[in-house]
């Protein structure tokens, strides 16, 4: 068989597999759309977890009624200290005790210090490394079948901050989380969202944005507390309420004690040495 003969098959068969790909890509969603078709929604899981949310120390119990009590809520401080965790899965119990008909979470698509680049897929599976820490404290609580559920059933929705211009927010706990990356412009946006029937809070860590120029959450922060905004409450987390280990909270102490020296970080012969001594090795 020639050589041209060979090229034209494998030609044809990679059109093959890209046509079913994309065939199989498009009816990914056939069920959901049948049950759509016949008015029917997809049945949830027969055993939902009954994981009681409990706080961990007395800055999550502050939060905890801080959150009950307030129509928004900052929560500030260090890594570590639950504040995305706590939130994520009170919100969860909420969900399945039937107190709120969904859960929204949101935050800057900006990554911490560095690019990932082009990121494949739909724009959900874009969003997906964004979602994946709440997502992670959402399954703790509701068990993993029962997040993909509600996710599939609308009743647990990960959008990116950008896309929520217009919309308005009912009768959800809403979550944005890495708030720290978000512009004044953004937060105010963010902000205007809020409807009847709202739990919001909006958590950040402001020794770790990763964006130039003023930071949205301080600038909130320091906006409604002047202007007596009503039913919005702030929490601030200190490195003593750090409930992810003990390592952790060595790093952070670490961390906040000023350089011996400085250091830096543009030293091209110092990396070039180390490639040479690890190519020579």
């Amino acid at each position: 068989m020639s050589t041209a003969t060979n090229t034209a098959e494998k030609a044809i068969r990679r059109k093959q597999r890209r046509d079913a790909k994309r065939q199989g890509k498009g009816t990914q969603h056939g069920p959901l759309l049948q049950l759509v078709a016949e008015n029917r929604r997809p049945e949830p899981p027969r055993k939902p977890r009954m994981i009681a949310v409990a706080p961990l120390n007395e800055a999550q119990r502050r939060f905890d009624a801080l959150m009950s009590a307030n129509t928004l809520t900052f929560a500030l401080g260090p890594a570590g200290t639950g504040k995305t965790w706590f939130a994520a899965a009170r919100a969860a119990e909420r969900l399945r005790d039937g107190e709120i008909e969904r859960i929204v979470i949101t935050r800057p698509a900006v990554e911490a210090g560095e690019s990932l680049g082009f990121l494949p897929g739909e724009l959900d599976e874009k969003y997906e490394p964004y979602f994946r820490p709440v997502r992670e404290a959402l399954e703790e609580v509701l068990g993993a079948g029962a997040v993909e559920w509600h996710i599939k059933n609308g009743t647990i929705e990960a959008r990116p901050l950008a896309l929520l211009r217009g919309a308005t927010l009912k009768h959800a706990d809403v979550i944005l989380d890495e708030a720290q990356n978000t512009t004044p412009g953004q937060m105010k946006m963010f902000l205007t969202r809020i409807g009847e029937g709202c739990r919001v809070i909006v958590n950040g860590d402001a020794a770790q944005k990763d964006i130039p120029g003023p930071s949205g959450l301080l600038d909130a922060v320091d906006r409604l507390c002047r202007a007596n905004v009503r039913s919005v409450a702030v929490m601030r987390f200190t490195r003593a309420d750090v409930v992810r280990s003990g390592f952790c909270q060595d790093v952070l102490e670490a961390y906040e004690e000023p350089a011996a020296e400085p250091v830096n970080d543009d030293a091209p012969e110092a990396d070039l040495a180390g490639l040479r001594r690890f190519i020579g090795a």
